[in-house]
């Protein structure tokens, strides 16, 4: 059982996800304090006045606990924008072109697909000669 759990943690795949979620963690807290200390006071600014920032105050003024805090929700989207944006362009890319290098098809476009004309399933592929969801022949396709 050991030695099973230990061939399973030497796997390439097993350690190159180990080592993208610590990038991922790391980089995480390296746009949050960009977006905290950069965005977030140019939100509060663009605010103006005396509030907490970019939003409105619902209940007694100064209570932060009932101040709706858009700024902060703007701020989230940037992140989340800012994030995924890297992970694309320095994740995703470069592993698509050593993928295709090695002659191997990733993040492509899905197979296509047929509709059952008994149960109208949307998710048949285009082979397929019985439906796998009521059983019926499939016509041939060309």
């Amino acid at each position: 059982m050991i030695r099973g759990f230990k061939n399973f943690l030497m796997r390439g795949d097993v350690i190159t996800v180990a080592v993208g979620l610590v990038v991922a963690l790391a980089f995480s807290t390296l746009v949050k304090a960009f977006t905290d200390f950069v965005i977030n006071p140019l939100i509060a600014a663009a605010g103006g006045g005396k509030s907490f920032g970019l939003g409105w105050q619902l209940g007694a003024p100064g209570n932060k606990a009932t101040y709706l805090d858009l700024g902060s929700f703007i701020s989230a989207i940037i992140y989340f924008i800012i994030f995924m944006a890297v992970v694309y362009f320095v994740i995703v890319v470069p592993f698509k072109a050593i993928q295709a290098r090695r002659g191997v098809t990733v993040f492509g476009d899905p197979a296509p697909t047929k509709t059952c004309p008994a149960c109208l399933s949307e998710d048949l592929p285009v082979g397929a000669s019985k439906c796998l969801h009521c059983g019926t022949e499939q016509p041939a396709t060309a």
